[in-house]
């Protein structure tokens, strides 16, 4: 893995590749975030709100892109985060996390980032700003 003062505008972090996501990781989730909406805990809410099935909560799947900066947390920290959600993460789903550099500007380091299904299909896009404590 390269270390990020290595990385040249257009190179991509090594991808994050996260397990099927399951109904025990909301339920977790929905207890240390207080968000009991029962379409991410109840098929029969799910679909009552005419829904496929349950979807994961979207902030769990926002809070996992920052996994593709833990490597670097002795090298700085994330300024910026900015996301916009594209599409619903459901039971079983294996979501893939992407970050490519964009742009760098001294110690700002501008990257696009993904999540996205083993379908390929983008659940989220958007953009986080690494500066380096360097």
């Amino acid at each position: 893995m390269k270390n990020l003062t290595e990385l040249s505008e257009g190179e991509k972090l090594e991808d994050v590749h996260l397990p099927p996501v399951t109904k025990l990781d909301l339920i977790k989730y929905a207890k240390v975030s207080g968000d009991f909406n029962p379409i991410h805990l109840s098929e029969e809410a799910a679909q009552n709100a005419a829904l496929p099935g349950i979807i994961a909560h979207g902030m769990w799947t926002m809070g996992h892109l920052a996994k593709l900066f833990t490597p670097f947390y002795e090298k700085g920290f994330i300024q910026d985060y900015s996301i916009r959600f594209k599409g619903m993460v459901f039971l079983n789903d294996v979501i893939s996390l992407k970050a490519k550099l964009l742009e760098i500007h001294e110690k700002m380091l501008y990257f696009e980032v993904l999540a996205v299904n083993q379908e390929g299909n983008q659940v989220i896009k958007g953009t986080v700003v690494f500066i380096l404590y360097l």
